[in-house]
């Protein structure tokens, strides 16, 4: 049964990332995953329960390719700047990603309900991210007086607006990704030689 609804999260992800939440309907959902519309209220009650779920599955995929990106990097501070870059790749499944969480951020500010699902997986990704700032810090790769969960915060909200930059094409990847370097630089001090 989880793989059924893996499928149907799979197939989600994509009709967000192709026409928005608004663009959203379980109908073209049931296409693309090969399933019945029944099928899927099976699982997710409701459109809106299919929304969270979707967010939550987003943010998960998310884990499993930063995860992946971290496994070969050499200290804490390096591991802190790939944990960031990885939302910024090149590569079918980032990109399908990093459109639909934009579209699910954006559309929480219409929907209450999808807010607290948003606030939860953005307060996991900060304290990741704040966990690698102090991580950097006892290391000393990093400035000791800065705050951890605030330049994770910081840096966060970078790694989304340049996403967003990037995907409508505002941006070059390889701009954002600069961008977002020198920005890990300015927060945790020049590296130690």
């Amino acid at each position: 049964m989880a793989d059924r609804q893996a499928l149907i999260l799979e197939a989600a992800v994509r009709v967000i990332a192709r026409s928005g939440v608004r663009g959203l309907r379980v109908e073209e959902l049931a296409a693309e995953a090969g399933v019945s519309t029944a099928l899927i209220y099976y699982h997710f009650k409701d459109r809106a329960g299919l929304i969270r779920r979707t967010l939550a599955f987003v943010s998960d995929r998310a884990t499993g390719y930063t995860d992946e990106a971290l496994k070969d990097t050499e200290d804490a501070r390096a591991a802190l700047l790939q944990l960031l870059l990885s939302e910024l790749q090149d590569v079918p499944r980032v990109r399908e990603n990093s459109t639909a969480w934009g579209e699910l951020r954006a559309s929480a500010v219409f929907d209450a309900d999808l807010r607290e699902t948003l606030a939860e997986s953005t307060r996991a990704w900060s304290q990741d991210t704040a966990d690698a700032v102090s991580d950097a810090q006892a290391a000393g790769l990093a400035d000791l007086h800065v705050t951890p969960l605030d330049a994770a915060e910081r840096l966060t909200a970078l790694v989304e607006g340049l996403s967003e930059r990037w995907l409508s094409g505002s941006l070059t990847l390889e701009r954002a990704r600069e961008l977002l370097t020198g920005a890990v630089d300015a927060e945790l001090g020049p590296r130690p030689e």
